[in-house]
């Protein structure tokens, strides 16, 4: 049963809380590190918010209320638990600055997020403060499980790129104190810095890798249909983020896995229109296809190479290309391929040294009922729960109105005001 509860004064969650909402389900029992809760200390339009994440969340709101930046922040803790550089996340860091944050007596100001992962090794906190102004750097981190301080960093010299990290060591030494850059996240450099000899650096390790297994596997998509309806080169078949590439994706999966394959056809057909028996993807030549036609090097990378397009088998000799569909189908289709299949086929990092047993995809779907009519979102919707009721799978997504997704088992709501 769904119990309504506020948060901070900042949002409304139709759910447990965040611990509670990501036990009860596979994910629980297997042990794969997963993100129950996600902090906007201080990012953008967010102030001391904190929002659970269940195995399938949406944050729903009016435009303006900091749905798509709270999926932003997630991405970007992402992409640092990957190793990326500050400047890579944050492009334009002003942008994440809370606009009436107001400069200290050094002039700077910047923005705070962190998330809480689940998993073998316990709960584990991950806190991110970080400068924006005058210059980008981490101006501190904090990393806890249990009460206890496995890391911690701080910006001691303004002048030097480093921060002083301190991390617990429960030895001779109850800390060991080093410098780390000012530009890359501390929790994914330890596993290169602890030698992990002591019971507490062994702690330490367990909980960093939790995070970054965790924080890695995250798959941002956002179809867009108009780059979905041209022809495209047979490639490496990774799903990008756009669902450009989504016929030569058909084109490898349809073979590799029937069943897979047999449970995203019955989809297809329950999200489109007119009789569906098979969706696949066909070899056409360089001037063929439907609907926008590919320009610059996409062109000559069409030309070069051997070119397929996606149709939809009707059953009786017809075949339509996805050219002809419209907007709604091609997402509908694309963010269903997207839930029925694994980080082998989507363009994603994962942990490259851990089995994709033991990891848990997260999808973030901005818009994730852009362009759906009623039957589109709801079918849509509740394929999502059955697969992130089996664990291997979560999603973070956006909605304007969560009305027609709050009576579905397995779905938190988190209900965000301007």
């Amino acid at each position: 049963m769904t119990v309504p509860m506020r948060l901070q004064n900042t949002a409304a969650v139709d759910a447990v809380p965040a611990e509670d909402a990501a036990c009860g389900g596979a994910a629980c029992q297997d042990g794969r590190p997963r993100v129950t809760a996600l902090r906007l200390s201080a990012f953008a339009t967010h102030r001391r918010a904190e929002f659970p994440l269940g195995p399938l969340t949406l944050f729903a709101g009016p435009s303006g209320s900091g749905k798509s930046s709270a999926l932003r922040a997630y991405e970007a803790l992402a992409r640092l638990g990957g190793g990326a550089s500050l400047g890579e996340v944050f492009p334009d860091p002003g942008a994440c600055v809370p606009e009436r944050a107001r400069p200290d007596a050094g002039r700077r100001r910047g923005f705070r997020i962190g998330c809480t992962v689940d998993g073998p090794a316990g709960v584990v906190r991950l806190d991110l403060a970080v400068q924006a102004e005058p210059g980008l750097r981490i101006a501190g981190e904090r990393l806890t499980t249990g009460g206890v301080i496995l890391l911690e960093t701080a910006l001691r010299d303004p002048s030097r790129p480093t921060v002083q990290a301190a991390w617990h060591t429960a030895g001779s030494s109850p800390v060991t104190r080093a410098p780390l850059p000012d530009n890359r996240l501390g929790t994914a450099l330890l596993p290169l810095r602890v030698a992990g000899r002591t019971d507490g650096q062994r702690q330490v390790l367990a909980a960093a890798e939790q995070m970054v297994v965790a924080l890695r596997s995250v798959y941002s998509c956002d179809p867009v249909p108009r780059h979905m309806r041209a022809p495209v080169p047979l490639g490496a078949g990774r799903l990008l983020p756009g669902c450009d590439n989504l016929a030569e994706v058909l084109w490898r999966t349809r073979s590799e896995c029937g069943r897979r394959h047999g449970l995203l056809v019955a989809a297809v057909r329950d999200g489109c229109a007119g009789q569906v028996v098979d969706v696949l993807a066909e070899q056409v030549s360089s001037g063929a296809g439907q609907g926008s036609v590919p320009t610059g090097r996409a062109v000559q990378a069409v030309r070069a190479a051997r070119a397929v397009r996606a149709v939809l088998d009707r059953g009786d000799g017809l075949r339509t290309p996805l050219g002809l569909l419209g907007d709604g189908e091609l997402r509908y289709l694309a963010l269903a391929l997207v839930l029925l299949t694994g980080p082998g086929v989507l363009e994603v990092d994962t942990a490259g040294e851990v089995p994709e047993a033991l990891q848990t995809l997260t999808v973030l779907a901005d818009g994730f009922d852009r362009d759906l009519d009623v039957r589109q979102r709801d079918r849509l919707v509740r394929l999502a729960a059955r697969m992130c009721e089996r664990g291997h799978i979560r999603l973070v997504g956006t909605v304007s109105d969560p009305s027609w997704a709050s009576g579905v088992d397995g779905v938190t709501v988190v209900h965000l005001e301007p």
